[in-house]
């Protein structure tokens, strides 16, 4: 460059970058995949233990952000029905809250309520479906049978709400419409319950319309439902669950195993690995697992029980999760706080 050439003046520097916001944090792993001695996967996911009074007395994760109960809802709809005028009582009652596993017994009531409330099973807006439960499902197809909506797992809450619908001179092609009379009584019923507002409304696995609340709402829910005044519909609900809790699942599951063995506990879970329970004592807790791996809500289940003082065998049955090698035991799920 020559000495009469002007130079140019520096080019101004950038302005710095705004400053990056902080990644929301991972949600605390609540269980472990254990092989051979080895971590080789985790769960993570959010968990609340609230008091007899309400309190929040243990919070693992977010326990305030919305998620979707999925099954665990069915105890509020099966409430909604009964506010709508259907009178059912016992097993049918349960079976209206039920995620069944198949089993003959479910889907010889779920027909004998079809036909009791003149109702046809082509009605049914639930998707065919095989048993939910593995081992009734191999003798069902076995025995020649294939996929049906009667057989699927969300059945008898179907039912239950048609049956509500004929009741109540509602329109039963659109029964499953959120905008739907039965739709927006659920609505309410699960706001009630939970004591705050619906955060999302989706559609369920089974074609139902579904809300979104926290797992504190949830697990009020849960209390409120388990401790209603005597004769309420909602305190009806977890009476008939309670006497017949294998109409709410299958003799081979949770829930069952957990209201037949501890008296006064009312419990549910639901697709995509959330679980709520409500003991005889009035505390509550309610869990989702992030990844919707249903294999660890056995061993998360079982480790908040024992938190909360609840022992005996069921517990350890409840939580027992075994990993194979070979067809030998090498490992387990196991719950990690």
């Amino acid at each position: 460059m020559s000495a009469s050439q002007p130079v140019s003046p520096p080019a101004p520097a950038a302005p710095p970058a705004p400053p990056t916001a902080l990644a929301p944090a991972a949600p605390p792993v609540l269980a472990e995949v254990v092989r051979s001695g080895f971590v080789e996967g985790r769960h993570r996911g959010a968990l609340v233990v609230l008091g007899a009074d309400g309190a929040v007395e243990l919070a693992l994760g977010d326990v305030t952000a919305p998620v979707f109960p999925r099954s665990s809802n069915k105890p509020l709809q099966a409430a909604a029905v009964l506010r709508a005028g259907l009178d059912l009582a016992g097993e049918r009652l349960a079976l209206a809250a039920a995620s069944h596993s198949g089993e003959t017994f479910h889907r010889t009531l779920v027909r004998t309520m079809l036909a009791d409330f003149g109702l046809d099973a082509g009605l049914l807006r639930c998707p065919a479906d095989l048993p939910l439960d593995a081992e009734e499902r191999d003798l069902y197809l076995a025995s020649g049978e294939s996929a049906d909506p009667v057989t699927m797992n969300c059945s008898g809450k179907h039912t239950a709400m048609l049956a509500a619908c004929v009741l109540r001179g509602w329109p039963l092609e659109d029964y499953l419409d959120p905008g739907h009379p039965l739709q927006r009584l659920v609505h309410r019923t699960v706001e009630d319950a939970a004591g705050e507002p619906v955060a999302a409304v989706g559609t369920d696995g089974c074609g139902a319309p579904l809300m979104a609340i926290s797992l504190v709402g949830l697990a009020r829910a849960f209390q409120n439902v388990a401790g209603a005044e005597p004769g309420t519909p909602e305190r009806r609900v977890a009476d008939a669950m309670r006497a017949h809790p294998e109409y709410v699942a299958g003799t081979r599951r949770a829930d069952t195993w957990l209201m037949r063995e501890v008296p006064g506990a009312l419990s549910k879970m639901g697709a995509e690995a959330v679980q709520a329970v409500a003991l005889p004592d009035g505390r509550a807790l309610a869990f989702k697992i992030e990844d919707g791996a249903t294999r660890a809500l056995g061993p998360v289940l079982a480790r908040a029980l024992t938190l909360l003082g609840v022992d005996g065998p069921v517990v350890g049955r409840i939580g027992r999760a075994p990993l194979l090698g070979g067809g030998a035991e090498v490992g387990e799920i196991r719950a990690a706080f």
